[in-house]
């Protein structure tokens, strides 16, 4: 009898976290996720190669050896090895708040551009050891602190899809009806496809909108097509091509700190992934999801590149799309180190004008800040817990402040800047803070599973 109960017991099925999709399906998915975040990949590299006022080819190296890193760590931070990896579509790539520090760094002739990549050797190393710590914190992150700092993660990007949509931060047409036209129709394109169609096509409406918009622009004589034909086809990537790092104990210091910043936004990160997913998020799955930004940043420091840590603008893209799967990132990772490779491959996708992803941008990044707002809805704000308002209100006002006014902070130690200009560690730091004053410690985690 009891033989025929277990046998009636159906197999449980697979997570959509773990569905391994048809191949032509994962490559479509992924290359769409590329697109997404390709801007904001080769962005940092562009920065600081035209701050140090380093050569064309070397710029180009600086690039594909992003490419390179990130394509590697996303496919850690995917699938999976060890300790490392949260095992969620995520995709890795170089972050923004790395920028101001090495800007500094590289200004000091004693330090240049070895000096950063010693710096961000160093601090990957640092990461791997205090992400356990990190993780740590999950239980000051009930759903009143994780909704807020979803929420603020949403809303910071907006200004990334604002400046997308308006054709690009220094573009001297900024704002032209014509980009701004473009970025309505890809919106309108996704708004339309996410309503009427079904199946796979619905699963890539943000790749359709995309091609609308850039099939638009070509017919326009909008997209650059220059440096292709000039491009190698395949270019080597390998370990100090720029010489050996030079280790400087401030500039540690300092990247170190920048890695706590990081971390504390990939928590926000991952938390929202989960949410998305369907799949909570534990201490455990914390310590593995963010020791591979302190990997990434370890390997990136290697192959000639900066700190990574998991792109807020995929999130959005899997609530956009609602495909769980992770093997749709790695997907993504496989396709960015065939880029890194392929120089010529890269400039084309690099051809694709911001203002087609500014549509895109605002349905995605909304869609983050959206998934914040849900969480929020769930907590309670009545009777005894009627001061998680203030909770709320405090917290998203201190993590709008950098997005809102540029300057506000600019008086400030230069040393605070990496906390005082990341809008989602302000608001992370000001909800945790606000919870321990109104809810108390014993209150801590009540419900964090989210």
């Amino acid at each position: 009898m009891m033989t025929t109960d277990l046998d009636d017991i159906p197999t449980p099925a697979v997570h959509p976290v773990d569905e391994v999709l048809p191949a032509g399906q994962l490559t479509v998915l992924g290359l769409q996720h590329v697109l997404v975040m390709y801007a904001g990949a080769v962005a940092v590299p562009l920065i600081i190669g035209g701050a140090l006022k380093l050569p064309k080819d070397q710029v180009a190296l600086l690039i594909n050896s992003d490419l390179l890193a990130a394509g590697i760590v996303t496919l850690i931070q995917s699938l999976g090895i060890w300790k490392f990896g949260i095992r969620l579509p995520v995709m890795m790539g170089v972050t923004f708040a790395a920028v101001g520090p090495m800007l500094a760094m590289g200004a000091n002739p004693a330090l240049g551009i070895n000096g950063i990549f010693g710096a961000v050797i160093a601090a990957g190393v640092f990461g791997i050891f205090v992400a356990p710590f990190i993780s740590r914190l999950l239980p000051m992150f009930p759903p009143v602190v994780t909704g807020v700092i979803i929420s603020v993660i949403g809303l910071s990007l907006l200004r990334v899809a604002a400046n997308w949509a308006g054709g690009g931060v220094g573009n001297p047409n900024f704002g032209a009806p014509l980009y701004l036209g473009v970025s309505l129709v890809v919106l309108a394109s996704i708004v339309l496809i996410t309503r009427f169609a079904r199946g796979f096509l619905a699963n890539v409406s943000v790749l359709a909108g995309l091609v609308i918009g850039f099939l638009i622009a070509l017919a326009l004589g909008q997209v650059s097509f220059a440096g292709i034909s000039a491009a190698p086809w395949a270019a080597p990537i390998y370990p100090f091509m720029f010489g050996a790092p030079v280790f400087d104990a401030v500039a540690i210091a300092t990247m170190c700190v920048v890695m706590i910043v990081v971390m504390i936004e990939s928590m926000g990160m991952f938390l929202a992934l989960g949410e998305l997913t369907g799949r909570p998020i534990t201490q455990e799955d914390l310590s593995r999801g963010l020791r591979v930004d302190g990997l990434g940043t370890l390997i990136g420091g290697i192959f000639n590149t900066f700190p990574h840590t998991s792109f807020s603008q995929n999130v959005g893209l899997v609530g956009v799309t609602g495909v769980r799967s992770r093997y749709v990132t790695v997907a993504g990772g496989t396709i960015m180190l065939v880029l890194a490779l392929m120089p010529k491959l890269a400039l084309l996708v690099a051809s694709v004008p911001q203002f087609v992803l500014g549509g895109a941008g605002i349905v995605m990044f909304g869609m983050v800040a959206a998934t914040g707002i849900r969480i929020l809805h769930s907590v309670d704000f009545h009777g005894a817990k009627r001061h998680n308002l203030y909770v709320v209100a405090i917290s998203i006002g201190m993590g709008l402040i950098p997005e809102l006014s540029d300057k506000f902070f600019d008086r400030m130690p230069h040393v605070l800047s990496p906390l005082l200009h990341s809008g989602i560690l302000l608001a992370a730091v000001t909800a945790v803070i606000l919870n321990l004053v109104y809810n108390g410690w014993e209150e801590v985690g009540a419900g964090h599973a989210h």
